[in-house]
């Protein structure tokens, strides 16, 4: 019993220190968030936490990185996505950028594409326990056709480099892709992330012919 409590502790002391770390430092990413999605991210980050001594979802951190590093990196595309905007999300694996995006804007409509069946099992579990609705394809992007969005985001992806003109390629005509990376990752306007020197939000718009 006493080992339970103490491991009981231990998770509610991470889960405040995640949603304190969260609202300090939402200026620095220009962010805004109502209580009630504060408490729906840390849902997220429990739940992930969880999972992750199985599937290896995000390499070990502090709460306080996961906060800024993952959840707070990930929002920073909010400001690119026009209401009710349609967005797919290539490798999706722990549910990043876009899960974190639709538990603060639920009028986003996403595809989750995530070639691993364990890690679809945990995107699932996620938008439910964050009582968010998305479609999962349990394919390699390579392998499908893309969906009819405007958005395309990709925030790791096995080999990202290399794949990126198969994923440029893959976007459909006209499409927005916003992705994760070092300064040479792919040419276009590019955002500094916040409290890094050398990672970037690239902001890609491929022509509609």
């Amino acid at each position: 019993m006493c080992l339970f409590v103490a491991k009981l502790r231990d998770v509610q002391s991470e889960h405040h220190r995640f949603e304190q770390a969260l609202r300090s430092n939402l200026s620095s990413y220009a962010v805004e968030l109502t209580p009630q999605t504060v408490t729906q991210l840390a849902t997220f980050y429990s739940l992930l936490i969880r999972w992750n001594e199985r599937l290896h979802l995000v390499a070990p951190c502090s709460p306080e990185e996961f906060a800024t590093r993952h959840v707070l990196e990930s929002l920073l595309l909010l400001k690119h996505l026009p209401q009710e905007a349609k967005i797919a999300d290539v490798g999706s694996g722990p549910g990043l950028p876009i899960i974190p995006c639709l538990i603060a804007r639920a009028d986003l409509e996403a595809t989750l594409i995530e070639s691993s069946q364990k890690k679809a099992v945990f995107l699932r579990e996620a938008l439910k326990a964050v009582q968010r609705n998305a479609t999962i394809i349990a394919r390699r992007f390579e392998e499908i056709d893309a969906p009819e969005v405007s958005f395309v985001s990709c925030r790791a992806l096995e080999q990202f480099a290399k794949k990126m003109p198969e994923l440029l390629n893959w976007a459909p005509p006209g499409a927005t892709l916003l992705l994760f990376g070092g300064e040479n990752l792919v040419s276009g306007e590019r955002y500094l992330v916040p409290g890094s020197e050398m990672r970037y939000l690239f902001v890609v718009r491929k022509s509609s012919k």
